[in-house]
């Protein structure tokens, strides 16, 4: 397992100076959202100035979110949406990302419409060589448990698709970390996380906090994700406008710190044994 900093987490930083941050700061990846990316392509310009950034930013792409609501759209917006999905899997492709992410629709909808279409984009994301973590939220009408999601992954039965667990919304929608125990192996394709303050707001969602700073039961959520096999990475999505006003380099490294300290011992230790094997690396990719 490796860890990934999301861009949403650095919101105000450009994206060449947040891939610079995330791999000075010990990241092993980079996440960004479809508007991440789109941001960045009014920044620099084009789509392939964003793709060759990327591709020489000196850190991998864990994973190229993709704009939700194709689980219900119909007629002009639903064909709008796969191909939105399309061109954000060949996005992911061509700077070797195997992974694509999508939210949940927010709405309620027939269940087998949801599973149908989730057989449709996976069969998109499989063309590309990719998987899809698709992510129930807890603020979602109908796909906001892990419980919910699971029976949909499982009523379209793709091998490209899976779940994608966040760990603020696990929280906040009741998640007991006992049911972790009972996933099959690989069920689990990609997990984004923060923590959920001790206080929340309804309907509010940019208060997530770094590990060990709210209520998220990290320690105990962490080895059972490991006991469980899964092997992929951990992306730190944390956005908050109250890190989006600081120093983007304290928040990328007090992040990673955070991380490690709730981490189990023999995985901490790897993640500091790699970093320390590859600092003469990114020190000459620095500037």
């Amino acid at each position: 397992m490796r860890l990934a900093l999301h861009k949403w987490t650095l919101d105000t930083t450009p994206l060449g100076e947040a891939l610079r941050i995330a791999r000075r700061t010990g990241w092993e990846g980079v996440e960004l959202r479809r508007e991440d990316f789109e941001q960045a392509v009014v920044a620099e310009g084009s789509v392939e100035r964003v793709l060759e950034l990327l591709r020489a930013g000196g850190i991998a792409v864990a994973c190229l979110g993709v704009e939700l609501g194709w689980m219900f759209a119909e007629g002009a917006e639903r064909r709008r949406l796969l191909e939105v999905f399309s061109a954000q899997c060949a996005r992911a492709a061509a700077v070797g990302c195997s992974m694509v992410m999508s939210p949940s629709d927010r709405g309620r909808g027939d269940f087998r419409r949801a599973a149908a279409s989730l057989r449709e984009v996976g069969d998109i994301a499989a063309r590309h060589g990719l998987r899809l973590g698709v992510e129930f939220m807890s603020q979602a009408e109908q796909f906001n448990t892990l419980e919910r999601l699971r029976e949909l992954i499982a009523l379209a039965g793709h091998p490209a698709c899976g779940v994608l667990l966040d760990t603020y919304h696990f929280q906040r929608s009741g998640g007991d970390v006992r049911a972790l125990r009972d996933l099959a192996p690989g069920e689990i394709v990609y997990v984004q996380y923060s923590d959920v303050p001790p206080r929340v707001e309804p309907g509010k969602f940019l208060d997530r906090l770094p590990p060990g700073r709210g209520v998220v039961p990290f320690a105990e959520l962490f080895a059972a994700l490991a006991k469980a096999g899964y092997a992929g990475y951990l992306s730190y999505e944390a956005p908050n406008p109250v890190a989006w006003a600081r120093d983007p380099d304290d928040v990328a490294r007090e992040a990673h710190a955070a991380t490690r300290a709730v981490l189990p011992a023999w995985w901490s230790e790897r993640i500091g044994s790699a970093r320390a094997s590859d600092q003469p690396s990114r020190r000459m990719g620095d500037p």
